[in-house]
């Protein structure tokens, strides 16, 4: 049976580079991370998918396993290897292989045959089972962060409490200390290791412990594996102008990388609170002003609201409801462009209260000297 295509799954094809995986990783981590799609299982189980695929493919020594079985595993490894190894006990659930080697010859005893399934089984378990891992980089933190509208325009500093692996201060990341024994984190202790390719089933000498189920000379803080888990509080800059969706790099705080690789990094996608009276829309900030009847008729200077503070703005004689006005680089300063956007106020015209006669009949020697209709234009295109 076929495993998961993870080639699919970051959407690139089998001759991707590695900068396009990282690229393709990166981008549907963001769309499906939990903390930005909250609730959701389907979102949930998507981003468990593509951080698998990504740990394969980003590992040439994974990648090239997946290549040519079309799965990986820590207990086997591709390409033939040289040393004494333990051969593996192999369970295929009561058929015989036994003239497996002569029916791929017609019949006929054929060592080629014979040799051919063999060299299969050899580039599974072809290496020592002892045989030192390559150190691996650490991996990336995804992170969501809320923040409020004036943190958003004005930056601030926050500080965050990330879990991440972290190298192990007492062996230096190596796994070793001299004298020390810990239970076989592959195996469990067991001594022995499960791997499924296809219907077959293979318990296989754990390659990591050799069989014993204990690390002879392995650290006793971190069990060997050079890592540990811990919560750091890490201190971000959030820079002035940041809007839902940016995305801020920590360099060096993601997971730790085994046997002293470097490690990764952290990344906290930002998502702003809205404000209940200033609108952002990319660097500009959008209010809504009332103004009188006779302001809007006659013409005014008026106060308002900007995220510096008040500022003048003329109502020109005879501004319309809805009228757009801008006021020059009053919107939010946008740090990767040094520049800063403008600020639009759209005037609304709001009709006077009538609550005496003398206002009516105000009103009504105001129509009189304005007989206009001002839905003629419109009756006249219908």
């Amino acid at each position: 049976m076929a495993g998961p295509d993870y080639y699919a799954t970051l959407g690139v094809n089998r001759n991707a580079k590695p900068e396009e995986i990282r690229k393709a990783y990166r981008r549907l981590a963001r769309k499906y991370h939990p903390d930005l799609n909250p609730g959701d299982k389907a979102a949930e189980e998507r981003f468990k998918q593509i951080q698998e695929a990504y740990d394969i493919l980003s590992d040439p020594k994974k990648k090239q396993m997946y290549d040519q079985f079309g799965f990986y595993s820590p207990n086997v490894s591709p390409g033939a290897g040289e040393g004494p190894r333990q051969g593996p006990t192999m369970d295929f659930g009561g058929f015989d292989f036994s003239d497996f080697f002569t029916q791929a010859t017609g019949g006929r005893a054929s060592t080629g045959a014979s040799s051919s399934f063999r060299d299969i089984f050899n580039q599974f378990f072809g290496r020592a089972a002892r045989q030192e891992e390559a150190p691996e980089p650490g991996t990336d933190l995804e992170y969501a962060l809320d923040i409020d509208f004036w943190q958003a325009i004005r930056g601030t500093q926050v500080k965050l409490n990330v879990t991440r692996l972290e190298q192990c201060a007492a062996c230096g990341g190596t796994g070793r200390a001299g004298g020390a024994t810990a239970v076989c984190p592959e195996c469990k202790g067991s001594g022995q290791v499960t791997q499924m390719a296809g219907a077959m089933r293979f318990s296989l000498t754990c390659p990591r412990c050799g069989g014993q189920g204990r690390l002879k000379n392995s650290c006793g803080q971190c069990h060997g594996d050079g890592r540990y888990s811990r919560t750091e509080t890490v201190e971000v800059r959030i820079p002035p102008g940041v809007q839902t969706g940016d995305r801020l790099r920590v360099a060096g705080k993601g997971n730790s990388g085994t046997g002293g690789a470097p490690p990764g990094d952290l990344y906290i996608t930002v998502r702003v609170q809205p404000h209940p009276f200033f609108r952002r829309e990319g660097d500009n900030i959008v209010i809504q002003v009332p103004v009188t009847v006779s302001e809007a008729a006659l013409g005014a200077k008026i106060e308002v609201p900007t995220i510096d503070g008040r500022a003048l703005l003329k109502v020109p004689m005879g501004t319309q409801n809805g009228q757009k006005f801008r006021l020059r680089e009053k919107g939010v300063f946008n740090s990767r462009k040094g520049v800063r956007g403008d600020q639009i106020v759209e005037v609304v015209v709001q009709a006077p209260r009538v609550r005496d006669e003398r206002t009516k009949e105000l009103l009504r020697e105001l129509a009189a000297l304005n007989p206009e209709d001002p839905r003629a234009e419109i009756w006249s295109k219908v």
